[in-house]
């Protein structure tokens, strides 16, 4: 009888594990804007009943990649729908440094193009049926996170943005009285791709301007503190500025988290 139990018991965990990982749905979206090719990813919890706010998720300089897709499943978890997008276009993804500073130097000087490309993201993961369009955000890490910031300071119609371990834009200025989504800055206070008066100018431009900005400077942590594959880029290319940080990743996220559920009301 107790071996009939145990093996009942057994094969009801493992219908409730699988059940519980199909609850979160993803797919691959092929897209193009001006002629480029690019490939997001959306992830959701077919569990939630009814339509929920929309996440945006920027890669960092490497590219889209699996860290960006970790982080829009992630976001399902959370309840939200989430989409990975595609700013280089698909099949550009960069191993090397080298490579990942020319795809993120051509995505800002191409900054025209750049915002063509986050937009039609947001028009897409608006029209999903799981999206409740009225309520959109978005995040980003490194290059991503100075990409959702540039977005937000030029007025994209978004209820806010999170930047995790960002470049802080200076452009487009922000003027008293303009109105800009809620912006949240997560960055380590020993990034050394930033400098204290950067981060002062930063903050002071947008308290000025009686923006909703937050920024959390995360003592003794560096850049690229989310990715688990800082360690071995660092370890790899001998770029001692970066180094994952568990305790700062989950921190930051729960802040993300906090943060979103204000804006989103």
């Amino acid at each position: 009888m107790k071996i009939k139990i145990f093996i009942a018991l057994v094969f009801l965990f493992q219908a409730f594990a699988a059940t519980a990982q199909a609850e979160i749905q993803t797919s691959e979206i092929d897209y193009k804007v001006d002629g480029a090719a690019l490939k997001g990813f959306l992830a959701y919890d077919d569990s939630v009943k009814g339509k929920r706010p929309g996440v945006l998720v920027v890669h960092e300089w490497w590219g889209h990649n699996e860290h960006a897709r970790n982080r829009a499943k992630m976001l399902a978890e959370l309840g939200y729908a989430a989409f990975a997008l595609d700013m280089y276009g698909t099949g550009k993804l960069a191993e090397h440094p080298e490579d990942a500073g020319k795809f993120m130097q051509a995505a800002f000087k191409n900054w025209e193009g750049s915002q063509a490309r986050f937009k039609e993201a947001m028009k897409i993961l608006k029209a999903h049926e799981t999206v409740d369009a009225e309520h959109i955000g978005a995040i980003g890490f490194c290059f991503g996170g100075a990409v959702v910031i540039r977005m937000a300071k030029g007025g994209a119609d978004l209820d806010g943005v999170a930047a995790f371990h960002a470049a802080l834009p200076m452009t487009p200025t922000v003027s008293k009285g303009q109105s800009i989504a809620p912006i949240l800055v997560m960055n380590g206070s020993d990034d050394q791709f930033l400098k204290p008066d950067q981060v002062g100018d930063f903050v002071k431009e947008l308290t000025a301007a009686n923006a909703d900005i937050t920024y959390m400077s995360l003592a003794g942590v560096k850049h690229s503190y989310t990715n688990p594959r800082a360690d071995e880029f660092r370890k790899k290319y001998n770029l001692g500025a970066l180094e994952y940080n568990k305790a700062a990743d989950e921190r930051a996220w729960s802040a993300m988290h906090s943060f979103f559920q204000r804006v989103f009301k």
